[in-house]
């Protein structure tokens, strides 16, 4: 592959819903381009870009692919995006390595909810947007629908530039808006047709809704438009090029990737209409001194990139995909990784097309290169040339919304196990591994109960080892409710000296504290010597770890040493701890002691036509609706529910949403659990004590 230049390089995120073509359209952009020899399909699991075992399994993206091609003297980098919403993490990388969005909706299922979040995402980040109308082949295919779709959805400056002549409900020719001429496709190539009849009201309307909106990128041309002279076909091009630069025109083109129709004329298209990354927006940073700076591909200065994405290969090792933000790197060039200060050392440039490397002599500035087995760098790192160290923004991933316990499936894999899972939490930062130290229980956290799976096939698939997931434990606590006391006496006579304690501790209900635990040394006369107080309370504040219910840890709790005795001879501290012990267990029996449950304050957001099945579910899950308040997506539902009835309500929330609700959830305090439940509870725990 040639070295190509800022100016002649595009870098374009595929994105849309899941099953709308995207993987088909950018495999027939590789062949039509004469990238690949056979063009893959997705049911035969071997396309370009889906190369995984677990995507070609499933049939359908789950990571981000890359897929570079050349074309009329220009470098397309594709970025085959994920549509699925478990795989936002992979998303965001697309978006990450992309200077634009290219969002591929269906013919035939119209405007779909992977389009809606993939515009959000684009506008979110401020990056031009084209669509594609994909699958004209399909039954029931409707173009004109579809488009208004888009307008209702995303306003008027959605603008046809290419429309699709049907006949017979076949997908035959289009029509180029922007040149006011008609093709017909002619096997492998097209011929010019007059305008069908039946279509010229509609390329009319199309047309001046095209001019005007290019008109609109400056005066001179809008002054022009409404004097009632005609565009030149240059104007055009250039207020098309302008408006969708600063996103105020969405192109809409026509394909049937499958039948490889409109494939090289939507490239040509993309050409004029995409930004180039020299076009790119300024990347901000920090210098060495800690300054704020902007770094953009125009500068001449010295090589800055940031490491946007990492793949787990078991046979290569690791592999780091690279956006080129200013400058080039060639063989040989001083490598910095200023997040870690540490220098790198690497080996060959490379190219990643699909799973495969081609090596290249140099890459410049906004260009996607690959380099392998880097020893400290890891996704979001700035790689920069030693003489300017500059650290850019690390990407915006979301935070994990499921958690789910881990474990080993074969006894003695542990480590294997979680180490395998270590190195796919470098390839997926959507997917954190942690120890919950209340419960003990291993927990991967993630975006979805499909992601998380997706990444125990991996483990299998790439390490060997077979991960097993649970629903994680309750940190349950255990308190009391009312005031008791009792005496704990440990007395050991076995020949040789002997062990001796007694301690009267009174216990009841600690309010109005931030603490847990308060002790109260409350002896007088030394009835116990004050060398035995601290063994009191360290064998208090060992054993309030297990509750007296279930097991739980016991928390605010006041326990007031107030009489005991001692023995001259026999009497050590280990007597007074474990007198200790006997009387928090005989007082805590008979305290009221009842088990507390974790509470979460929830912000739901979703559209305002699912409010009412939100807060029906969120009732049902023993929640309490705090309030509502409006936001650009619809409303935001702020509820206080039950930690342990939302372990799995990203997939429900996505359910009763259609993948249009989000949420958080934080904890912010204990309440007492209904009896009912803490009884099941109780059960459970001594099922759990009598199974060990």
């Amino acid at each position: 592959m040639k070295i190509y230049d800022a100016a002649k390089i595009r870098n374009i995120a595929v994105a849309g819903h899941g099953g709308d073509g995207k993987t088909t359209l950018i495999e027939s952009f590789l062949f039509n381009t004469n990238s690949i020899e056979r063009k893959g399909r997705v049911e035969d699991g071997n396309t370009t870009t889906d190369f995984d075992p677990e995507e070609i399994r499933r049939g359908f993206s789950l990571t981000a692919g890359l897929a570079p091609i050349e074309w009329k003297g220009t470098k397309f980098n594709f970025i085959d995006a994920p549509g699925y919403f478990d795989f936002v993490g992979e998303a965001t990388q697309a978006f990450a390595l992309a200077d634009s969005v290219l969002i591929v909706s269906s013919a035939a299922a119209g405007l779909e909810v992977g389009a809606e979040k993939a515009f959000a995402s684009a506008k979110k980040l401020d990056m031009p947007v084209a669509f594609i109308v994909n699958q004209m082949d399909k039954e029931h295919a409707k173009f004109e629908s579809t488009v208004e779709e888009f307008k209702n959805k995303f306003g008027s400056a959605v603008t046809v530039i290419n429309m699709p002549i049907l006949e017979g409900g076949k997908f035959t020719g289009f029509i180029s808006v922007f040149e006011n001429k008609a093709y017909k496709f002619d096997g492998k190539n097209i011929k010019e047709v007059e305008i069908p009849a039946e279509y010229a009201d509609e390329v009319e309307e199309y047309r001046m809704n095209l001019i005007e909106n290019a008109a609109a990128s400056d005066e001179a041309l809008m002054e022009k438009y409404f004097e009632g002279e005609e565009l030149t076909e240059e104007e055009l091009s250039n207020g098309i090029r302008a408006c969708v630069l600063n996103r105020e025109m969405f192109p809409v083109f026509v394909t049937s990737a499958i039948e490889d129709k409109c494939i090289k004329e939507t490239l040509d298209a993309l050409i004029q209409v995409m930004p180039s990354a020299i076009e790119s927006k300024p990347v901000h940073a920090k210098n060495a001194a800690g300054a704020d700076v902007k770094v953009s591909v125009k500068d001449n200065g010295p090589f800055a990139a940031q490491v946007m994405k990492t793949i787990a290969d078991q046979f290569v090792g690791k592999i780091s995909i690279i956006k080129v933000l200013r400058g080039s790197i060639k063989a040989g060039s001083p490598l910095y990784n200023v997040n870690q200060d540490k220098p790198e050392k690497f080996g060959n440039i490379s190219i990643m097309k699909g799973k495969n490397l081609e090596n290249i002599a140099q890459v410049n500035a906004g260009d996607i290169f690959a380099l392998s087995k880097l020893q400290f760098t890891g996704t979001g790192d700035s790689l920069t040339d030693p003489s300017e160290k500059l650290t850019f923004d690390p990407i915006a991933f979301g935070a994990p919304c499921i958690s789910l316990a881990v474990t080993a499936k074969k006894q003695g894999e542990e480590d294997k196990v979680f180490s395998g899972l270590h190195r796919l939490e470098e390839e997926d930062p959507t997917i954190t591994i942690t120890k919950n130290a209340e419960t003990g229980d291993m927990l991967i956290n993630g975006m979805g109960e499909m992601h998380i799976e997706v990444v125990c096939q991996k483990l299998k698939n790439k390490f060997g080892v077979e991960a097993q997931l649970s629903d994680p434990k309750v940190a349950y606590r255990e308190t009391i409710r009312k005031t008791a006391e009792a005496e704990g006496k440990h007395k050991k006579q076995s020949g040789g000296a002997g062990q001796f304690g007694v301690v009267n501790i009174r216990f009841e209900p600690l309010r109005n504290s931030e603490e847990d635990f308060e002790f109260v040394n409350a002896i007088v006369g030394g009835v116990v010597p004050k060398e035995f107080i601290p063994a009191v309370e360290k064998g208090l504040r060992e054993c309030i770890v297990h509750g007296v219910l279930a097991g739980y840890p016991m928390v605010k709790l006041k326990a007031t040493l107030f009489d005991g005795k001692y023995h001259p001879v026999d009497s050590k501290e280990v007597a007074f701890k474990s007198a200790a012990r006997l009387s928090y267990k005989a007082a805590c029996a008979k305290a009221d002691p009842v088990i507390l449950e974790p509470i979460g304050k929830a912000e739901i957001t979703v559209p305002d036509e699912y409010m009412g099945d939100i807060i029906g579910d969120m009732n049902k899950r023993r929640g309490r609706i705090l309030g509502m308040n409006p936001c650009e997506e619809g409303q935001i539902i702020e509820a206080e529910v039950p930690m342990s009835e939302m372990v799995k309500y990203a997939t429900d929330l996505r359910s009763m949403t259609q993948a249009r609700g989000s949420f958080s959830l934080e904890f912010v305090r204990y309440e007492e659990l209904p009896a009912s439940m803490a009884q099941k509870v109780i059960e459970q725990a001594k099922f759990e004590d009598e199974e060990e």
